[in-house]
């Protein structure tokens, strides 16, 4: 599923709001490690857009390089935003309740699961990825 119309998002205080103007694509709740440390919850949903098509229309968020990987957060509120990787500089993650809307990109399927916490229960069927999938 995929939706090409303009998303918008931001932070939970409003200091920070973002706009995607192109395809936004369904990702994946990731549960490594990085991703639980950084967001404070057993795992997080992701999507995903082209950094061309994204863009800050207030504020400015705060950003943090951790293990060669860029994340963005509000830097009043601490609400993670973003996620890009140097292996992929024309991909941007983006987290899946951090947008306005965030009905329209349920997850397509867990991934990381060598790091998901074991009192994490998965029964919803979406598809399961010890790693990253390669497509």
């Amino acid at each position: 599923m995929e939706n090409s119309t303009k998303i918008t998002g931001g932070c939970l205080c409003g200091a920070v709001r973002y706009a995607v103007r192109g395809e936004v694509q369904i990702g994946y709740n990731c549960h490594c490690a990085d991703c639980r440390r950084s967001s404070g919850a057993p795992f997080v949903n992701w999507a995903f857009c082209k950094v061309e098509h994204f863009e800050i229309v207030q504020g400015t968020p705060a950003r943090i390089e951790y293990a060669g990987r860029v994340r963005s957060f509000c830097s009043n509120c601490g609400t993670p935003l973003t996620f890009q990787n140097p292996q992929y500089p024309d991909d941007l993650d983006l987290t899946v309740c951090s947008l306005d809307d965030p009905e329209p990109f349920p997850p397509k399927g867990h991934i990381w699961l060598e790091d998901k916490i074991s009192w994490v229960n998965l029964e919803d069927g979406l598809s399961r990825h010890q790693v990253m999938p390669n497509s």
